[in-house]
């Protein structure tokens, strides 16, 4: 099951993780972020402990979203040492995630 990221622990979680992160920018309303879902939720237990995965409610988290300029959705932000190293927006298959993740390593 993936993280729920949130405007009061994405510093925390997200951006001081020992680990290399993955944020899916999404909302409950966007139909390609329903498809992503299950991608991204099978992602989170493969990698568990390796990299952190999880999932940010777009219209619930506006700050965070915010920030990150997040225009559209879904959008998956990956996170190495606290620092975003790559942007990816639209849905996309999950092979095309993992080959994103091994570059985190």
């Amino acid at each position: 099951m993936s993280f729920k990221f949130t405007d009061a622990n994405f510093q925390e979680e997200a951006l001081e993780s020992n680990i290399p992160v993955i944020v899916d920018f999404y909302a409950d309303w966007c139909g390609p972020c329903k498809m992503m879902a299950p991608i991204i939720d099978q992602l989170a237990t493969e990698y568990e402990g390796k990299v952190k995965i999880g999932k940010v409610n777009t219209d619930e988290n506006r700050a965070i979203a915010s920030k990150y300029n997040i225009m559209s959705i879904p959008t998956i932000i990956f996170i190495k040492d606290g620092e975003v190293v790559e942007t990816t927006v639209g849905a996309l298959p999950k092979q095309v995630l993992e080959q994103k993740i091994a570059t985190l390593f």
